[in-house]
């Protein structure tokens, strides 16, 4: 028989999810107010969460939404930790495309023709 803990920190626990790369981040992030637990704001990376408790973040430009459904006892693979959370985030924003970032086409890297073409363009022709 496994023994699964009730409780764990909250910092651990989103870092077992997945959502955050590193345990430190998770825990500025706490320290800094920008994890929500159960509708209040935390400042303490110990805050212990349980099963059913609701958390809400921002990962960029996203504001997940998610359930927890599962403790955890390791930082496993991505389909261990999909297990530990029920998401309820409304769907990620697609991306526009924007003339400043084109999109990459996939063609790899330029030739050496096209390369010419690049550095012989320069912005103060277009004044």
């Amino acid at each position: 028989m496994t023994d699964t803990p009730d409780t764990v920190r909250i910092d651990k626990w989103l870092w077992y999810a997945r959502f955050f790369k590193t345990r430190s981040m998770c825990a500025k992030l706490i320290s800094d107010g920008r994890i929500i637990l159960n509708d209040q704001k935390i400042k303490k990376p110990a805050t212990t969460v349980n099963i059913g408790d609701r958390v809400l973040f921002r990962q960029g430009e996203w504001q997940r939404i998610v359930t927890i459904a599962g403790i955890g006892t390791r930082r496993g693979p991505a389909s261990e930790a999909q297990e530990l959370y029920e998401d309820l985030s409304p769907p990620k924003p697609k991306r526009e495309n924007n003339p400043q970032n084109p999109k990459f086409e996939g063609k790899g890297r330029p030739t050496g023709k096209q390369r010419r073409a690049l550095s012989s363009f320069s912005p103060k022709s277009l004044d």
